[in-house]
């Protein structure tokens, strides 16, 4: 039988082995004695198997609270452990319990961190990966060659179904691929989800068959899943053709569930992310993380962007949109989606950095507050990337280009 087999990023005072071992005997068929009908050949059929331990520095002082050391030193180390899927089979939730459950409780470590995940060829029988991923949101939008660019309806919370339409027909106009409701807006008194859809898709669709060019308008369904389903079905019929989940607050059933349906690209945002990550030696990275939303069927995911207002990291943000392009599930990828404190300026390192433009790339306050307006915002982002892809430093993308020039002369800290 295949197995699925975890990388972890441990530490701990006790001998690297035993602890490996008390990790795999609490995530599968061990207690913390023997009991009757734990016999060795239901160990050998059901238990985790340690596959490798990989010692790393040692340290004095924990990472987070457990077991004191007797000898005051600390060991980290990478290891792998494996489990049969018999274990869980294809039931995703049973998994993640498997995979990242009460081992973050376990005494015998003072860190832990998930840092990855193979999964077995027979997976990619049972879970088709995204519906669109990275060319059915191009396909979508008609944008190929570049990055798709995309911005956020600001203020979060406030606006009604009219103003909202308003500036996203100020956006369409300027010559946006894709719009997004900010995390925060459901359904709020102010903006309940049916008038607003409405609004924005009376423009979005009206601009498009003036055109031929339809903007994605990512709506967030995030809900109960029988008002996410009501709300996906509202999309669809106005001629939609996305909808957004928050992936942690929804949850890993609910998502799938979503997905399944088939009819909407899926924008997963992952608010909530630094809860499980900010930590290094506590909870997930990223390249596990994405595997189960795109196990799920998420098309875009959230991986932060270079250089960003957030706490994260610019090698962490490049890990992530490395993950997000590895194929896996019959090839399948995920559109990674760059945000946070995004403007032209941060095009040609990322771009450096990836070598990539299948990316979704969203800037607030560099489209909106753009001196030459929103469609110099939208401009300058264009003229961004096609500098970033000719090799042009910030300087000489300046003198080219008037409207990044302009976004320069307005965003560039430096």
């Amino acid at each position: 039988m295949q197995r699925i087999t975890a990388k972890y990023y441990i530490e701990t005072p006790y001998e690297l082995e035993k602890a490996a071992q008390v990790l795999a005997g609490e995530q599968s068929s061990g207690t913390f004695v023997e009991v009757p009908g734990e016999t060795a050949e239901l160990k050998s059929r059901f238990a985790a198997r340690v596959e490798s331990i990989a010692p790393l520095e040692t340290v004095t002082e924990p990472a987070i609270p457990g077991a004191t050391s007797k000898t005051g030193k600390y060991q980290r180390a990478m290891i792998e452990v494996s489990w049969s899927i018999e274990n869980f089979g294809y039931n995703l939730p049973v998994m993640i319990s498997t995979l990242q459950g009460n081992l973050y409780e376990l005494t015998q470590f003072t860190g832990l961190k998930l840092m990855d995940i193979e999964l077995p060829d027979l997976y990619s029988e049972q879970f088709k990966g995204p519906k669109f991923g990275i060319e059915g949101c191009r396909k979508l939008t008609d944008v190929y060659n570049r990055p798709l660019i995309g911005t956020i309806i600001k203020p979060s919370i406030g606006m009604t179904p009219e103003q909202t339409a308003e500036l996203v027909k100020t956006l369409v106009e300027a010559g946006i691929d894709f719009i997004k409701d900010d995390e925060l807006l459901g359904s709020s008194a102010n903006s309940p989800f049916d008038k607003r859809v409405d609004a924005v898709m009376r423009v979005i669709n009206d601009h498009a068959d003036k055109t031929g060019k339809k903007v994605m308008y990512a709506f967030n369904i995030s809900d109960e899943i029988d008002e996410m389903k009501r709300n996906y079905q509202k999309i669809v019929r106005n001629g939609g053709t996305c909808a957004m989940i928050s992936l942690n607050s929804v949850g890993i059933s609910a998502t799938r569930k979503i997905c399944e349906i088939g009819e909407l690209a899926i924008h997963g945002h992952r608010n909530g992310w630094g809860m499980m990550n900010r930590h290094p030696l506590l909870g997930i990275e990223f390249p596990a993380y994405q595997k189960l939303w795109r196990l799920a069927g998420v098309d875009q995911i959230h991986v932060n962007g270079i250089q960003n207002k957030f706490w994260e990291s610019d090698d962490s943000v490049v890990r992530s949109i490395e993950a997000c392009l590895k194929p896996i599930l019959n090839g399948t990828t995920v559109l990674p989606v760059v945000s946070s404190g995004q403007w032209g300026g941060q095009a040609p390192e990322t771009y450096r950095r990836t070598k990539t433009v299948d990316l979704l790339y969203m800037a607030g306050g560099g489209i909106m507050a753009h001196p030459m307006g929103p469609a110099g915002g939208v401009r300058a982002l264009h003229q961004a990337w096609e500098a970033a892809v000719d090799g042009l430093s910030i300087e000489q993308a300046a003198l080219k280009y008037p409207e990044f020039g302009k976004s320069v002369e307005k965003f560039d800290s430096k």
